[in-house]
């Protein structure tokens, strides 16, 4: 095929470009895996809040280069009095039950940074209140700027967890994008969930965003314009500006008959979703069980099997990323083919669900112990509790799927009432339990030691020097975060933290996820 000289002196002016980008640094992210889809050099002209480019000379007599040729460049501007982007949420205080200034007398910084360091696993109860409050809208912080940084944190942690569809949804109530941080996000959520198209159209008609090469050389390609991608490509190469595995992965992803039999090279670390999504549309797509949890989303399109879309489901299940309708839709879709791993999980769930779809006790009882079992192996006991807790309530069990059912009851959304039915009259492990669904455990004796360790939370235990000045701060926002660690570091053995997160999050007005955390930290074996 000839040559378009107009393609190529665009290709040579936009590689050009995107040299002198290179040239400075652009910020580090908080998380380490996101696609470098967008250069914005540090300094040198750069507003990162609107990734516009400012051209300025870099050395003393250097003549700068607009981005626009003759046109003027852009310039960034703001709306005084205009809302901080950093106060953007999806939940108003009225559905949070936070107050509208959550972060208080805090500085930006430290609330990026208390957000940074917490880190939930095992606990659904506490990661759903991350949730809550990193999609709570509230007002910014008093040293808030136009960077969006306290925006971008929440992101990150939202992306960090897994939970894609709810980074996306804030990005989108931000407004339109004209950061080049923020599109960044934007493209990584875009090339996971299969939407890269749309976000290859945003970075096209966005020049501001200044798409490194990678990305645009994947971007002109999934337009059909390979002409322009080759070209741009062999500029990069010509000019130094590609590394070696950017070389082979995109002169692969342009023409891979010419690499017919050959070994795929290494991925580079880490994988971002723009070097995962190369590798999938060269057939070779990377496993993404030992990749960061937003990467199982992309196991979740149509393309993926039933088997790696369930272990997707299950990963993000246990992320508190998807909604537990989802495992409960994949699980029953079909049967299972084969046995082992998944499939035994698959089989024993069919197989319950199949005997409380038909009321038949006897077999739900002989069915039940063996579900749970699956589940637990997978630690999604609270997607199946919120499954099949309350109709499993109204079953006359016995035995050992009674004592099963209660428990899932204390797991589910309506601990409270189905606290009421405990299976044994005089078992003092079950009215602890039911004291904690209650939030009064006064009189009752702590079965073992998470027990003796959750009790004097629920008995009086005082607030903790360390919860003062953030509370008489307004800092709630931070405090919250604060709890949520000190519980995760009882749960990895240092119980006394138990006591202080608990007591922390009831001061704090949150009894519900006080009340539904104990029975987790009683019922989930997650101690570390």
């Amino acid at each position: 095929m000839p040559i378009n000289p107009a393609c190529l002196r665009a290709a040579l002016i936009l590689s050009v470009l995107t040299v002198q980008a290179g040239h400075a640094e652009a910020p580090l992210s908080a998380i380490d895996w996101l696609s470098q889809s967008v250069s914005a050099p540090a300094g040198n002209g750069v507003d990162h809040g609107t990734g516009s480019v400012a051209n300025q000379p870099s050395t003393p007599g250097e003549v700068a280069v607009s981005t626009n040729g003759a046109l003027p460049d852009s310039v960034a501007v703001s709306v005084l009095g205009a809302p901080s982007p950093d106060s953007v949420g999806l939940l108003p205080p009225d559905v949070t039950g936070f107050p509208h200034d959550l972060w208080g007398l805090g500085k930006t910084a430290e609330v990026i940074a208390a957000l940074s360091a917490v880190r939930l696993e095992g606990l659904p109860s506490l990661q759903a209140l991350l949730l809550t409050l990193l999609l709570a809208e509230s007002e910014a912080p008093a040293d808030a700027g136009a960077d969006s940084a306290l925006l971008i944190a929440r992101i990150d942690k939202l992306l960090e967890i897994g939970a894609l569809e709810q980074a996306q949804a804030l990005l989108e109530a931000a407004g339109p994008i004209t950061s080049a941080e923020l599109f960044r996000r934007a493209f990584d959520v875009a090339l996971l969930t299969g939407a890269e198209d749309r976000a290859c159209e945003t970075m096209r008609d966005i020049p501001s965003l200044a798409p490194t090469l990678t990305a645009r050389v994947f971007c002109l390609a999934r337009a059909d314009d390979w002409n322009a991608a080759a070209l741009t490509l062999q500029t990069a190469k010509a000019l130094g500006n590609i590394t070696e595995i950017e070389d082979a992965l995109l002169s692969r992803f342009l023409d891979p008959d010419l690499f017919e039999g050959e070994d795929m090279p290494q991925p580079p670390k880490p994988v971002t979703p723009l070097v995962w999504r190369i590798y999938d549309a060269l057939g070779e797509p990377l496993p993404t069980a030992t990749l960061p949890p937003a990467f199982a989303h992309a196991e979740l399109s149509e393309r993926a099997g039933w088997k790696a879309h369930i272990e997707a489901a299950e990963r993000l299940a246990k992320a508190g990323a998807v909604a537990p309708n989802v495992l409960l839709g994949l699980y029953t879709q079909r049967t299972p083919a084969a046995s082992g791993g998944v499939w035994d999980r698959v089989d024993a769930f069919q197989n319950f669900d199949e005997a409380l779809t038909k009321g038949d006790v006897l077999i739900v009882e002989q069915r039940l112990p063996l579900a749970y079992a699956r589940m637990k192996d997978v630690e999604l006991e609270v997607p199946f509790a919120t499954l099949y807790a309350e109709a499993l309530a109204k079953l006359p069990l016995t035995g050992d799927a009674a004592r099963i059912s209660y428990e899932l009851g204390l797991l589910s959304p309506a601990y409270q009432r189905l606290a009421a039915n405990v299976p044994t009259a005089g078992d003092a492990r079950a009215a602890f339990l039911a004291g904690l669904a209650t939030g009064s455990v006064a009189g009752l004796a702590a079965p073992d030691s998470m027990a003796r360790a959750i009790a004097p939370a629920f008995d009086g235990a005082a607030l903790t020097e360390d919860f003062t000045p953030l509370v008489d701060q307004g800092r709630i926002g931070e405090a919250i975060l604060l709890a949520m660690g000190r519980i995760e570091s009882g749960l990895r053995g240092n119980l006394p933290d138990v006591t202080i997160g608990l007591t922390a999050l009831r001061k704090l007005g949150l009894e519900d996820v006080a009340r539904h955390t104990a029975l987790e930290l009683m019922l989930l074996e997650r101690r570390g």
